[in-house]
């Protein structure tokens, strides 16, 4: 549908008329009256198309002048504004792009129309709308580029060590933060890393991750690169007998690796010192730097031997010189064996004090009775083997030889006191004097005694008498001995004690199965329980009493064993042969028998010794049984008391009752009327009655208990009585027969 646009005066509305199309319009004649008006007519949908293409020109023109910019893209800008916190770019883009001032320093804050790298962050906030760009960003990336090319082309970035965190570094490389491992610092082992913070180095990257931006820089790979190359200079001129300079690299337990420059040599803890050296520690410190010997090489293995006493003469040259026979040295205690001290007396040369040359006369278990470590003590040189490197000092020979005097003094036989010292179980120590001592055996301790341990004839402490039986001044030794101060008495016991023989002894320990008894020149003797009347060979200990003599026979006497049995039995039967041999050897001359009176003395001794050991039997026998009829009567007693306490209770207790019930009722009886406290008083009455019948009926049955229960003893105990009476009087019967056979 044509629109019709007036172009002049509208001249009536009335009129319309279309004259003629002109390209993309026509023109129409509008007559109103007396006025007139021609208009073009264009086509709507022309006029639409013709505004938008229009408008797409516009924005085509507009959108050539914009750059094509994308998030992340790096891009150059210009500064054309700056305020308190942010910094104004122009991109290229519709709109400016924001840059906080903070990623500035305030040095290097740029000036308006200067021109920045930055990187586009947001491109279009959603919030906002408006564009933010980061220069830091921009400069990670660039230098980033940067790090990747060098890794790729193999070559080396210079660096600062920031700070220390765990395991290693942080290394500013460009600005980009990077990690140096702690390994990777140096060729030789770091002791201090603090030292390094704040140096810079030259570094070879060794690892770099694109996803993390990570980047692992070493500077040892350099140092290694380098010293290889002097590694190999060095082994193609080194040799034996070369003197070189080199720092302490590592310190172990058998030596010292030291850094010669590129290459490593071992210098061992045996070639430290001419002295002694416990620890390499004592004689060098970790990144020293020393000059040391090339006293070995092999070119095949590319090992070095070094040396650091060889820089010094040999400590022997001339030690015979130094040190002469019976000269008197001081020297340093350092070592200490179970043989001897060693004595350093200077460093390299070292002699010994065996353990026999410290005292004269004191038994040293261990030089540490007289010696620490680090003690300066003075010796006397005894001998030197300058090829062996030995030398022998003495401690003792500083003072004079108290057995060259003792000689003449402890001659053999004589006689001394001393004090026991020590005691052990082959004998005792006795000291004579001050540094003289003499040792007793325990054969030696008594002639008659069987002595199993030395403490049953002395004590530690004891001041006794002991004669010297063997000097030795080569061994250092006097034998003494106790036993020696008396004659032997043993030709004596050998007549005395002959088997058969009738000896007297007192007893002196009694056990389950013998009797140990006294008997003369100090000698024991043992009675087994069998060699005794079968009246003692029960209840030995009941019947015999330590002191008690008695005559026996000797069965056996063994000398080397100091041992006698003995039989009392036979010895008493011996009594009675002797008796009827001599009335045997009587002649008949007469109807009267003459006895002498030593064997009528004899008699009458063994009949008393029998009767007054049968009457203790018996006493014994009496008391023991007055001990148990005691003993029984005391139970009895507790038994009927501990009875009667409970009777008397248990009464006690039923009376408490029945007077509680009587309260009871009385106070209920008050509460009641009259006529109900009658009729319950006549009930009242006739249930007493009933209830003391019962308690008259309980008492009555609890005394016939009583009395049957006292009847049943005293059968019982009459019973006993009569079986005891029987069992003595077969005894003593038994006995008497026994006697009277």
């Amino acid at each position: 549908m044509a629109e019709v646009v007036k172009d002049t005066n509208i001249q009536s509305s009335d009129e319309k008329q279309v004259v003629e199309t002109v390209d993309n319009y026509s023109t129409e004649t509008i007559t109103s009256g007396p006025l007139s008006e021609e208009v073009k007519v264009f086509d709507k949908d022309f006029l639409i198309d013709r505004k938008e293409d229009k408008y797409q020109k516009q924005k085509e023109e507009y959108e050539s002048t914009i750059k094509d910019i994308k998030t992340h893209d790096r891009v150059m800008g210009t500064v054309t504004s700056i305020t308190d916190t942010e910094v104004l770019v122009d991109v290229g883009y519709k709109s400016e792009g924001v840059l906080f001032r903070d990623e500035f320093k305030e040095n290097e804050l740029p000036k308006v129309g200067d021109e920045i790298e930055v990187v586009i962050d947001i491109l279009e906030d959603e919030q906002t709308g408006r564009m933010y760009v980061s220069k830091k960003k921009a400069d990670f990336i660039r230098v980033w580029d940067r790090i990747k090319e060098i890794e790729a082309n193999d070559e080396i970035v210079e660096g600062t060590i920031q700070r220390r965190i765990k395991g290693g570094f942080v290394v500013d490389v460009m600005g980009v933060k990077c990690f140096l491992p702690g390994s990777q610092v140096d060729v030789n082992p770091v002791r201090d890393f603090d030292a390094h913070v704040g140096k810079t180095y030259e570094f070879k990257i060794v690892n770099l991750s694109e996803l993390r931006k990570n980047v692992v820089l070493s500077r040892k790979v350099i140092l290694e690169e380098a010293l290889k190359e002097k590694r190999e200079e060095l082994l193609e001129e080194i040799q034996v007998g070369d003197v070189l300079e080199g720092r302490v690299k590592n310190i172990t337990d058998f030596g010292v690796f030291i850094d010669l420059g590129g290459l490593d040599g071992l210098l061992h803890i045996t070639d430290l010192s001419w002295g002694r050296v416990n620890h390499p520690r004592e004689v060098v410190d970790l990144g020293q730097d020393i000059k040391v010997k090339v006293i070995d090489y092999d070119t095949e293995k590319k090992q070095v031997s070094l040396g650091l006493k060889q820089l010094e003469p040999h400590p022997w040259e001339g030690v015979e010189q130094k040190y002469p026979v019976d000269s008197v040295v001081e020297g340093k205690v350092v070592n200490i064996t179970n043989y001897g001290a060693f004595i350093e007396l200077e460093k390299g040369v070292e002699g010994l004090i065996h353990i026999s040359e410290i005292s004269w006369t004191k038994h040293i278990k261990h030089p540490t009775e007289v010696f620490t470590l680090g003690d300066i003590v003075e010796a006397k040189v005894l001998s030197i083997d300058a090829d062996e490197r030995k030398i022998s000092l003495g401690y003792k020979q500083l003072e004079p030889d108290p057995w060259e005097e003792a000689e003449e003094k402890y001659q053999p036989g004589t006689v001394h006191k001393g004090t026991v010292k020590k005691i052990i179980p082959k004998g005792a120590f006795v000291e004579l004097e001050e540094g003289i001592e003499g040792f007793v055996y325990i054969d030696d301790m008594s002639w008659t005694m069987n002595v199993r341990h030395p403490k049953q004839v002395v004590k530690t402490g004891q001041e006794i008498d002991v004669k010297v039986l063997k000097f030795s001044k080569k061994e250092r030794k006097i034998s003494l001995g106790i036993k020696q101060l008396e004659e032997n008495p043993w030709p004596e016991i050998e007549d005395t004690y002959v088997e058969g023989a009738v000896v007297e002894g007192e007893v002196a320990k009694i056990t389950n199965n013998l009797v140990v008894f006294n008997l003369d020149y100090g000698m024991d003797g043992i009675v087994p329980k069998n060699q005794f009347p079968k009246e003692l060979r029960d209840d030995t200990e009941e019947k015999l009493d330590i002191g008690e003599k008695m005559q026996l026979k000797v069965l056996e006497m063994n000398k080397s064993e100091k041992k006698l049995v003995l039989s009392r039995s036979q010895a008493a039967s011996k009594q009675d042969t002797e008796i009827d041999k001599y009335l045997d050897e009587q002649e008949d001359t007469s109807d009267k028998i003459e006895i002498p009176n030593e064997v009528i003395d004899r008699v009458k001794d063994a009949e008393n010794k029998r009767a007054a050991e049968k009457k203790k039997a018996d006493k014994k026998k009496k008391e023991k049984k007055a001990e148990k009829a005691e003993a029984a009567e005391k139970e009895a007693k507790e038994d009927k008391s501990k009875k009667s306490e409970e009777q008397e209770k248990s009464e006690k207790a039923d009376k408490k009752e029945t007077k509680t019930k009587a309260k009871s009722k009385k106070k209920s009886k008050q509460k009641k009327s009259k006529k109900e406290e009658k009729a319950e008083t006549e009930t009242e009455e006739k249930t007493e009655e009933k209830d003391t019948g019962k308690e008259d009926s309980k008492a009555e049955k609890k005394q016939k208990k009583k009395k049957s229960a006292k009847k049943s003893k005293k059968s019982t105990s009459k019973k006993k009585k009569k079986a005891n009476k029987k069992a003595e009087d077969k005894s003593d019967a038994e006995e008497q027969s026994k006697d009277d056979s």
